[in-house]
């Protein structure tokens, strides 16, 4: 697998139906960015605050994360997964993730 398939995880879950499963969607942009649009629904946790917030989050529930680009949230499903949450996912760019939201 190379670099992109290991950042942007290489097979892609059905989000409809982690989200249904009870599954969060987690927006890691800073607080301005989220403010000038997200996904409805979703939760802003940023990327400098995920360490200390990942409380908020159920270990048992999945979890997708987002940002602007995919990079942000490369950084923070690992940091997650570093912690024990086993069903975290890369959502990539947030307006691109909303896109595949039905």
């Amino acid at each position: 697998m190379g670099l992109l398939g290991k950042i942007f995880n290489r097979s892609t879950p059905d989000y409809n139906q982690w989200l249904e499963e009870g599954g969060v969607i987690v927006d890691v942009r800073t607080r301005g960015e989220y403010k000038s649009g997200h996904i409805k629904g979703s939760k802003n946790i940023p990327l400098d605050e995920i360490a200390r917030s990942m409380h908020k989050l159920d270990k048992n529930k999945p979890v997708i994360v987002c940002c602007r680009s995919g990079m942000r949230s490369a950084q923070a499903m690992n940091v997650l997964r570093q912690n024990g949450f086993e069903r975290v996912h890369n959502g990539g760019g947030w307006a691109n993730l909303q896109n595949k939201l039905g």
